[in-house]
């Protein structure tokens, strides 16, 4: 027995094709875009949050050592590697498709709406919801016609349209305001371009800090770094072979309170067998090939000499001191791991560049510049810790493995002077402090897409202002028997459309040398509810 015959109705399958195609028009709908867009931004929350093996290794080496048993299921997530995962790109790509399947159709459409005239005119155009009406006008229908048409046209740069009704009545049809749609497209399109430039931006770019003391250089290669990080596709020779070296740095600080007024980096660029002079300031970033170089710190770094307990040079050089204040009382650490004999030593301490002991005994920097530099500094011994394959904050000194050097119960201090050499407790050697060097903190950053994002950031903002500003009009104008009909429609809510009709059909029915309205003639006006 058929269906039909047991008086069922049967409602037949979509099938495939029709699933593909309703889950098609489901991702290109504009909503699905918006979401997409959210979860994106959802979905980078992990990335500013969790630490990244790519960008903060160091971050991410303490986060796994701190937080062991949650590294496997993070693991797992990608949650160490956000922007580069699975899910994220999914997402990315889903927002790249689903824009560009909105934008396609309405490019289509628009352009259609572009090669087609204005609509006809309605019947009864005093029904439209802005209108106007002109009689009693002594001059003949043409022009009339003519005077619209020149108003429409070089006035409001309308698209006119003339047409001869079978009744005799004159019409003219107008549109403007294509580019309200224009702008709107342009708006998705920069938006995409937007995405495509942050991908690119992504997978090719690099950046890497290095802390460069006076007198010395660097070379722009990924391992002369102290921290480097670079998109999956980047590839150390594309990187401009430079050097750089610092040659002075000068600070000017105001005396009444010692507030930073200008910091200058002097630097010599050698690059392709030319040498050159250059200058790095804050916010005004030397530019080398294609790459910005900024002046992201400064501070001092004293030059010291250790020898161990058998009169051999442990260490020797500048070691870096972090500013904790604004009068650079600088924080640092001293690691000599090459002893000969014995114990590794670790000193630990501060650099006041401008030193002053109180009444107790305490020791503090009163003023930034170098007017009388003191180290003060303890002392520890035993295992620096550098042997066990966990990377070390260079400022940092690992204590679980060494003992603080004291004496009679109290901890030994050392309070020495540029040119000075003391003895280190328990036999362990001798400190020298040379002298101190300033240095700089740079950080290069290359991104080829910076071009790219600017575009079409301005693309996007200017397309905007467009879908806002540039209003959709409809006008018509009918005349027949010394009548002109004046009306039209917008396509979003427009405040100022009936001021533009009414002054239409004021301009139709204004004598040439007379004011627009005047004896013998009527504008009537309506707006519908």
């Amino acid at each position: 027995m058929s269906a039909k015959e047991s008086g069922r109705n049967v409602v037949a399958g979509i099938g495939v094709r029709g699933w593909l195609r309703f889950i098609w028009r489901q991702l290109t709908s504009m909503s699905v875009a918006l979401m997409l867009l959210m979860l994106l931004a959802i979905a980078a929350i992990p990335g500013s949050v969790i630490p990244q093996k790519m960008s903060n290794p160091q971050g991410y080496a303490r986060y796994i050592e701190a937080n062991p048993d949650r590294v496997a299921w993070m693991e797992k997530l990608q949650l160490f590697d956000v922007y580069t995962s699975v899910w994220f790109s999914a997402v990315y790509i889903l927002l790249f498709v689903s824009l560009i399947g909105c934008i396609l159709p309405r490019i289509r459409v628009h352009y259609r709406a572009l090669r087609n005239p204005p609509p006809r005119a309605p019947k009864n155009l005093l029904r439209l919801p802005a209108h106007a009406q002109a009689s009693g006008v002594t001059r003949d229908d043409e022009e009339m016609r003519r005077r619209a048409v020149g108003w429409l046209r070089r006035s409001k740069r309308y698209r006119v349209i003339c047409d001869d009704e079978p009744g005799g009545a004159l019409v003219v049809r107008a549109e403007r305001g294509y580019a309200r749609e224009t702008g709107n497209l342009i708006f998705h399109i920069a938006l995409v371009g937007l995405l495509v430039s942050v991908a690119i931006g992504q997978l090719y770019h690099y950046r890497g800090q290095v802390i460069l003391v006076q007198g010395r250089g660097f070379a722009n290669a990924q391992v002369d770094y102290d921290s480097f990080s670079a998109g999956s596709a980047f590839d150390p020779a594309s990187m401009c072979p430079f050097r750089m070296t610092l040659d002075q740095f000068d600070a000017k600080f105001r005396v009444s309170d010692a507030q930073a007024q200008d910091f200058t980096a002097h630097v010599t660029i050698d690059d392709n067998a030319t040498s050159s002079k250059e200058q790095i300031k804050v916010n005004h970033p030397l530019i080398i090939g294609g790459a910005k170089i900024y002046l992201q710190g400064n501070g001092y770094a004293p030059e010291v000499e250790v020898k161990d307990a058998d009169g051999e040079v442990a260490f020797a050089g500048a070691v870096p001191f972090i500013a904790q204040d604004n009068v650079y009382t600088s924080l640092g650490t001293i690691k000599v791991p090459d002893v000969t004999s014995g114990d590794q030593i670790g000193l630990v301490g501060y650099l006041l560049p401008s030193a002053e002991q109180s009444e107790s005994g305490a020791w503090k920097s009163v003023y930034p510049d170098l007017l009388d530099p003191v180290l003060v500094l303890t002392v520890w011994r035993g295992d620096l810790g550098l042997d066990n394959g966990i990377p070390q904050n260079v400022y940092e000194l690992d204590t679980d493995n060494m003992t603080q050097v004291a004496k009679d119960g109290k901890v030994v201090t050392l309070v020495v002077r540029p040119g000075e050499t003391v003895d280190l407790p328990d036999d362990l050697g001798s400190f020298t402090f040379n002298g101190v060097k300033r240095y700089v903190a740079l950080d290069l950053r290359h991104d080829p897409s910076l071009t790219m994002v600017l575009i079409a950031s301005i693309a996007a903002v200017i397309g905007l202002a467009m879908s806002l500003f540039i209003p959709r009009r409809r006008m018509w104008v009918r005349i027949a028997g010394a009548v002109a009909s004046v009306g039209g429609l917008a396509k979003t809510e427009d405040e100022n459309l009936q001021r533009e009709v009414r002054s239409l059909a004021e301009y139709i029915a204004a004598p040439d040398k007379a004011p627009p309205v005047g004896p013998g003639q009527a504008i009537q006006e309506g707006k519908a509810e």
